[in-house]
């Protein structure tokens, strides 16, 4: 199972966009090989600074920081249907 995180704040316009396009990606792709949750960098700090995580919406895919900001849908396809191949 391939770990998704959504790193988000409050009020953050473009996370609310970056999540809806995670959640329908995993959707399409099979929920099957997708696990995903939002972490709220206000409530878990200290392991977005730990991943590196400087502005939001960021991503991580199984523990590794892949996108530092919203990344195009067509982007977010390629890491994730590259992660399922190699798992």
């Amino acid at each position: 199972m391939i770990r998704i995180e959504i790193f988000t704040s409050p009020g953050c316009g473009k996370c609310g966009h970056a999540k809806t396009t995670l959640r329908k990606m995993v959707e399409e792709l099979g929920e099957d090989h997708y696990a995903w949750r939002e972490v709220n960098i206000l409530d878990e700090l200290d392991y977005a600074v730990d991943l590196g995580v400087l502005t939001t919406p960021a991503i991580a895919i199984d523990g590794e920081l892949c996108f530092t900001s919203l990344p195009s849908a067509k982007q977010l396809r390629e890491q994730l249907l590259e992660r399922r191949d190699q798992a």
